[in-house]
């Protein structure tokens, strides 16, 4: 929670010049302390549906331990489902009307499948859309993850992702690349973040649709980056929220698809992920895997339970903190009436006063 400036004593200026929140008496005064209510729209395919919950539910939980949270899932009706899946969301989750209709001081938007490159063509993009200029017009902050970045740079910055030769996959070195935003407060200013895509926005593109860039690694590019106003929407094209275990059972989905024929070349392991001993037990499960499919032996099981409970977790506690940060500047600035973006006196175009901040 944020210091308030009860007096002038310098000390409160100087760390407010360092990125640190610290809220005028007016304002705090002003403020009205509640439970906080965020939407989660999940696009992810039926088989992540629920780990994608855990996940984003897992970080908003974890960010502060005073607040209380009520997380809102809801999909797109127009995503294709399997049965079973059908049933968990007519069971669990929101409908997007009632979800307008009730408000929402925050909303996550996750990834979604895609299938052929045009974004335009996918059945979430026009409903997609709906949602997103809602929320412009309605919600104190949206964050978006990786495609949904990609998706919302598009239509709104006219920005489109950008194909790469070889997948984007593993866990990569950041820096932070603007200190004084109060989203990496108190975040180290290097940390790492595991990645999964096959396309990319620069950083050009992204300075170039006048979006403030945060978080940057010299090897990929972007991960973290703001609208223009410091806080409206907040972009990442990493997956922060990935379990420890994420990119091994995904690991093992695309060896899976090389054994039944549906995938050409035996998939490459995710860079800076497993250690050198698990590298060496992978590489010894696929020469025996080769070795048997030519022999027409029955095929080893993939060792999985051999490497699971020893992957070492080197980004959580940095996702932690983002998210703790992003919720404490939405608690600061959102309305005491949930269907209402900002208190009064709060400026939508400069919500966190960045602007009045020196460089």
């Amino acid at each position: 929670m944020p210091l308030v400036a009860h007096n002038d004593l310098p000390s409160f200026e100087r760390l407010r010049q360092e990125g640190l929140l610290v809220l005028p008496t007016g304002r705090a005064m002003h403020q009205h302390i509640r439970e906080l209510h965020i939407g989660l729209l999940n696009m992810m395919p039926d088989k992540a549906l629920a780990a994608t919950e855990r996940q984003f539910f897992r970080l908003v939980g974890e960010s502060n331990p005073i607040a209380q949270f009520y997380v809102h899932p809801f999909t797109l009706p127009e995503l294709p489902r399997s049965p079973e899946a059908q049933a968990h969301i007519d069971a669990y989750y929101e409908t997007f009307d009632e979800i307008r209709e009730k408000g929402l001081d925050a909303l996550i938007i996750t990834g979604a499948n895609v299938t052929g490159p045009e974004l335009a063509n996918q059945p979430f993009w026009e409903p997609l859309i709906r949602v997103i200029d809602w929320a412009w017009e309605n919600v104190t902050s949206t964050l978006c993850s990786c495609l949904a970045t990609h998706a919302v740079l598009q239509f709104r910055y006219a920005q489109h992702r950008q194909p790469q030769e070889r997948k984007i996959w593993g866990v990569f070195p950041h820096r932070v690349m603007d200190k004084i935003h109060p989203l990496v407060s108190d975040v180290n200013s290097r940390f790492h973040v595991p990645h999964s895509r096959w396309n990319a926005v620069t950083p050009e593109q992204f300075r170039d649709a006048g979006l403030r860039v945060l978080v940057e690694s010299d090897d990929i590019g972007v991960h973290l980056a703001t609208s223009h106003d410091g806080l409206r929407f907040v972009f990442f094209q990493g997956h922060p929220e990935y379990d420890t275990v994420s990119l091994l059972k995904e690991y093992k989905r695309e060896v899976l698809l090389w054994i039944a024929g549906e995938r050409k070349d035996y998939p490459p392991m995710p860079d800076n992920y497993f250690s050198l001993q698990q590298k060496a037990i992978f590489d010894e499960y696929a020469w025996r895997l080769q070795r048997a499919r030519e022999a027409g032996n029955a095929l080893p099981e993939f060792p999985e339970n051999l490497v699971a409970g020893n992957i070492d977790n080197i980004w959580h506690d940095t996702a932690e903190a983002v998210i703790a940060n992003w919720i404490g500047l939405v608690y600061q600035v959102t309305h005491r009436e949930r269907h209402l973006p900002f208190m009064e006196g709060v400026d939508s175009e400069d919500p966190l006063g960045l602007q009045q901040i020196p460089e």
